[in-house]
């Protein structure tokens, strides 16, 4: 049978937590695609930075830079632009 919740009170997953800064902890290694923003195609709206879970994309006067090395290719940015200029590549092995 199911465990009822009133009878088995939830765990919470063992956390490991960091010391280190986030400006440390470079998590770009993870992603097996990489976006790409078609600069000629970019409005300048921003959506990418808004949406990115990340937070690695960086504002500028024109297009906005996505910082690879915290990149993880979720894709969120690439979904999420109405421009259609970010895209996805596949990530090439080092």
């Amino acid at each position: 049978p199911m465990p009822r919740l009133e009878d088995d009170a939830p765990t919470a997953p063992r956390t490991i937590v960091s010391d280190r800064s986030m400006s440390e902890n470079l998590t770009g290694n993870w992603r097996s695609m990489r976006p790409l923003i078609d600069s000629g195609r970019c409005t300048g709206c921003l959506i990418c930075w808004k949406f990115c879970p990340e937070a690695c994309v960086e504002l500028t006067d024109k297009v906005p830079v996505i910082h690879m090395e915290y990149c993880k290719g979720c894709g969120v940015c690439v979904q999420e632009c109405p421009a259609d200029c970010v895209s996805f590549e596949v990530e090439a092995e080092a």
